[in-house]
């Protein structure tokens, strides 16, 4: 068993309160399904918001999926002049058996554009 870090990210179309839940239970639901985590083998999610996204905390989305007992925490992304808007990303730290190599890094929506190289 080693402990690896999960990155993912997506983008909602608008600082809306709905929305962002919505896509961070999406983001978060699918790192689970497609590493294969269980609440269990998670040991912390750090979520990060582009200064535009205000309307509620990305961990709220965890703790409604059965999160609350996983460490998590939400911080801003730096304000970078031409970052791609209203991004939430995510990076998880989780025990598995999977190999670095085989992890499964997500890039939803928008956010797809932010790491070609790895989306899924």
């Amino acid at each position: 068993m080693a402990v690896r870090a999960i990155r993912g990210a997506t983008q909602v179309d608008a600082d809306d309160r709905e929305q962002l839940l919505e896509a961070t239970r999406e983001l978060v639901q699918t790192v689970m399904d497609r590493n294969a985590l269980r609440s269990e083998d998670l040991i912390s999610i750090l979520f990060t918001a582009t200064p535009d996204l205000v309307s509620e905390f990305p961990a709220l989305a965890a703790r409604e999926l059965g999160l609350g007992d996983v460490p998590l925490m939400c911080a801003t992304e730096i304000a970078v002049p031409h970052a791609l808007p209203r991004v939430l990303r995510l990076m998880a730290h989780a025990e598995t058996p999977t190999a670095r190599a085989d992890i499964q890094h997500v890039y939803l929506r928008g956010a797809v554009a932010l790491r070609r190289d790895i989306a899924q």
